[in-house]
């Protein structure tokens, strides 16, 4: 992608993420511990990416406002309809992937 002017890339890139909010808001089963256990991020912290891109470049942007962009509703609405409750096993995996994650960082 360097041959892409910057506006160009920065054009995909959006469309990209666009892609896979939408993305994740058809797979709404997939919660965002499963996420965290897979790929060490969810749908928080794309709203956190969110929030820190905006800050960075001087623009505000409230936490709860890119939460709902991701989530495409309100949070609380959200983790009502969608999510379940973590089981003991998801619990479990996501500690060993902390402690992993720990232990790689020395």
């Amino acid at each position: 992608m360097q041959h892409l002017d910057e506006a160009t890339r920065t054009e995909l890139e959006a469309a990209a993420f666009r892609h896979l909010l939408k993305h994740l808001d058809q797979h709404k089963e997939v919660q965002n511990i499963d996420l965290m256990i897979l790929a060490d991020f969810c749908r928080n912290c794309l709203s956190k990416w969110l929030v820190a891109a905006a800050e960075e470049r001087g623009a505000e942007l409230d936490y709860e406002a890119a939460r709902e962009y991701v989530y495409g509703m309100p949070y609380g609405e959200w983790k009502e309809k969608h999510q379940a409750p973590a089981t003991p096993e998801q619990l479990a995996a996501l500690e060993a992937r902390q402690q992993a994650k720990q232990e790689r960082q020395g």
